[in-house]
């Protein structure tokens, strides 16, 4: 599997920690950056060249790095077909794939230890989506809200695009 990493400047270690200690599960790691030499790395630009990473293919799945992990899977699950979820330990990491189809696991590098991060996120990549028709009718539900929020985008008077 085709993993991308990404982080803002207070990420940047637990994510380099990570790519080290996932390395030898054999799945290809792709670093986004940022390299937290810079405070004002912003974790929704990691968000969302971490998101249009999976949206292209180039990625199967994402982890994302902040401080908090709140703003990351917030700004990532911006992107339709985006479907972060801020976790924090083993059973929410796998379930959210299980059951949500959850393509990228974001965490937050202030509240967790590296230990946890690395079960967390070895729970996820090890996790695969059920396909049980509650779970497929589930998701298929989050995908008619982003197009219902896209089609809500385009027609707001305001919107340059409608």
């Amino acid at each position: 599997m085709r993993i991308a990493f990404a982080a803002d400047h207070a990420g940047f270690e637990l994510k380099s920690e990570l790519l080290a200690r996932l390395a030898p599960l054999g799945h290809e790691l792709i670093d986004l950056g940022g390299d937290g030499s810079n405070l004002e790395d912003d974790y929704p630009d990691y968000s969302k060249a971490l998101a249009l990473a999976i949206l292209e293919g180039r990625a199967d799945r994402g982890i994302l790095v902040c401080g908090s992990g709140v703003g990351a899977s917030i700004a990532a699950s911006k992107m339709p077909g985006i479907r972060a979820g801020l976790c924090h330990d083993t059973y929410s990491a796998g379930q959210g794939v299980e059951h949500d189809n959850m393509n990228v696991l974001a965490l937050g590098a202030r509240v967790i230890g590296i230990e946890t991060a690395v079960t967390c996120a070895e729970s996820f990549l090890a996790a695969t989506f059920s396909g049980a028709p509650r779970h497929v009718r589930r998701v298929a539900k989050i995908h008619a809200i982003e197009q219902l929020a896209a089609s809500m985008e385009a027609a707001r008077p305001d919107n340059p695009r409608g």
